[in-house]
């Protein structure tokens, strides 16, 4: 998605997608690229972290079983 910074305002920065003008995005300001500044188009991409997701509910997994055990 593309978008342009308009503001960055306490550390937030204000995103208009750049094909629905009306939809507006706010993130932290320290995560746009170096160097950005108010009027910059960006380029917005969230990726599903699959190798993330997959340890995260292992992880809940051995500790719900250690409750299980518990009981």
């Amino acid at each position: 998605m593309k978008a342009t910074i308009d503001r960055i305002e306490n550390g937030i920065a204000i995103l208009i997608d750049r094909e629905d003008g009306t939809r507006h995005i706010s993130i932290p300001a320290l995560l746009l690229p170096p160097g950005s500044r108010e009027g910059d188009v960006i380029t917005v991409m969230l990726e599903r972290d699959e190798e993330a997701t997959a340890a995260a509910k292992a992880r809940v997994s051995g500790l719900v079983e250690k409750l299980r055990k518990r009981s």
